[in-house]
């Protein structure tokens, strides 16, 4: 009899652990299949969410299809070719560069005679500026090392350009596509926080919560980042700082990873009173640091606007996401953070509504 018994218990604890085991193998091959493809599909998931108010009031007007395909043409227009232009531009000039380095025919114009009175870097920068300008072979052949480097890195960010551009042209495809599609997501997503919440109500908030945070960083770390670029690269552009289209760029990449751009501009503030009139240069000054802190004034404004997270919690979840996850982490660690924080809060409240209530307790005394 205990045999048999015995035999059951195996018999059972087979048939449960048999069909586990084999999900288990199911759900990590599809998580191998669908790995190289997490950052395409977190991309268009931003991009849907993002863009799905306005798919609500296109398709008023037009039908739903016509909707995605006009804001899937509309963000590659807006988009997607200044940044491909930009990018292109400064691809394109990365041989010819790389090309002189390696050959040393570059002529270089002699340095002004002001970058001599900048503290700490003008001595030093006066006299390889003047290397250059006078010997550009012995220049090259003395600092061969740095510039191979620097052209390595050339060609990387070139490369990284390219790659970044398909991908984003990508993610606005499949985006526009969810879009078509977007009130059958909108219900698998609802139907999969329910069964991980336990409740329709609780998924239908956690969605709303996720969506609004997702929005909220688009327009107040991007949004902002890009106005703010946009600022700064007006500045350039207007007194002709050498390369402002790449310094533009690169204020608004620091700008989204909340890195301050004082790092492009002091430099072409430095340019500024060397290669220009004090008073141009003054003016200059100014608007960099007007553009530089304009985040200061538009942050508020725009992160954690209508969401029952504090501001102070997106953008550490931003920090921290993109310390983590690179630039998609913007939007991991910000809606991580926010759901986290609301779960803490509803946990905290929990334990005080479920309390016993004072009076109670002093009748049961």
């Amino acid at each position: 009899m205990a045999d048999a018994n015995t035999k059951s218990t195996v018999g059972k604890a087979v048939d449960v652990i048999l069909p586990l085991l084999l999900l288990a193998i199911l759900i990590a091959l599809c998580v191998q299949l669908l790995f190289p493809f997490v950052g395409l599909l977190i991309w268009t998931i931003i991009f849907a969410v993002c863009f799905y108010p306005l798919h609500v009031r296109l398709r008023k007007k037009v039908s739903n299809r016509m909707s995605a395909v006009i804001i899937g043409l509309g963000l590659s227009a807006l988009v997607l070719v200044p940044t491909a232009i930009a990018s292109i531009s400064a691809a394109g000039s990365i041989p010819s560069v790389i090309a002189a380095i390696q050959t040393g025919e570059k002529t270089v114009p002699p340095p002004p005679a002001r970058l001599q009175t900048i503290p700490i870097v003008g001595k030093n920068a006066h006299a390889a500026w003047t290397d250059a300008s006078e010997d550009m072979p012995a220049f090259v052949k003395q600092y061969r090392p740095q510039l191979a480097a620097f052209a390595k890195t050339l060609v990387g960010f070139a490369g990284s350009l390219f790659v970044t551009v398909l991908a984003i042209v990508a993610a606005v495809i499949f985006a526009a596509i969810t879009l078509a599609y977007s009130e059958s997501a909108r219900a698998f997503m609802a139907n999969v926080l329910s069964r991980i919440t336990g409740s329709r109500k609780e998924g239908d908030h956690y969605m709303t919560l996720i969506g609004a945070t997702i929005k909220s960083v688009a327009n107040g770390v991007i949004g902002v980042a890009f106005v703010q670029a946009l600022l700064v690269g007006i500045g350039f552009f207007v007194i002709g700082v050498p390369g402002a289209g790449l310094l533009s760029i690169l204020a608004m990449a620091l700008g989204v990873v909340q890195v301050p751009v004082i790092l492009v501009t002091l430099p072409a503030i430095i340019w500024a009173f060397s290669a220009k009139t004090a008073t141009v240069a003054i003016i200059f000054t100014i608007w960099s640091i007007i553009a530089g802190l304009s985040d200061a004034v538009l942050k508020p404004m725009m992160i954690g606007h209508g969401l029952e997270v504090p501001m102070p919690v997106i953008l550490l979840g931003v920090i921290g996401g993109v310390m983590a996850f690179g630039l998609v982490g913007l939007f991991i660690g910000a809606v991580v953070l926010a759901v986290g924080y609301v779960l803490f809060i509803e946990w905290v409240g929990r334990t005080d509504s479920t309390s016993v209530p004072e009076k109670e307790l002093q009748a049961a005394e």
